[in-house]
């Protein structure tokens, strides 16, 4: 049985998400949860117990957070269910993916072409974004570069623990 302190932080990660992100309440709520339950991979039918929700509000969360590569189903030889976990991935800083910024820049050139017999001021907006994504592009890289040189600092400091299996 779950604490009440990891079903408010769960809650709590649900709003977050649904606000920032537009995640369904649900799938904020797993990603909580997955982030302080213990065992740290756990059953649909666990999840939901939990959760207090269906299996199928917990399945499509799932399904979104793997969408994400934030969670992953996994099966041990001779089980029959699959346990939902964390991707280990999830630690990699997913948010310094310049891809992204490369596709809005791309998509705001192309609305840019649309605009080309516009007046300057009309054209700005869009001229901004992507001044703005490609600075988010080229600057992404070297500021992962610089998060993973601090990290692994902080790790040699005993500061953070050394995730199972990482050679740093």
């Amino acid at each position: 049985m779950p604490l009440d302190s990891h079903l408010l932080f769960a809650d709590h990660v649900g709003r977050f998400y649904a606000r920032r992100y537009g995640f369904p309440p649900m799938a904020g709520r797993l990603l909580g949860y997955l982030l302080v339950c213990d065992p740290p991979q756990q059953t649909i039918d666990e999840l939901s117990e939990a959760l207090l929700a269906s299996r199928s509000a917990v399945t499509g969360a799932v399904k979104l957070l793997e969408s994400q590569g934030v969670a992953r189903r996994t099966r041990a030889a001779g089980e029959r269910v699959d346990r939902v976990g964390l991707d280990p991935e999830t630690r990699q800083p997913q948010n310094f993916d310049s891809t992204l910024h490369r596709e809005h820049a791309a998509l705001f050139r192309e609305g840019l072409a649309l605009l080309a017999d516009a007046s300057a001021e009309r054209r700005a907006p869009l001229e901004e974004l992507i001044a703005l994504a490609d600075f988010l592009a080229d600057r992404l890289p070297r500021l992962r570069d610089e998060w993973h040189t601090h990290r692994d600092g902080l790790r040699a400091a005993g500061r953070l623990p050394v995730p199972p299996g990482s050679s740093g």
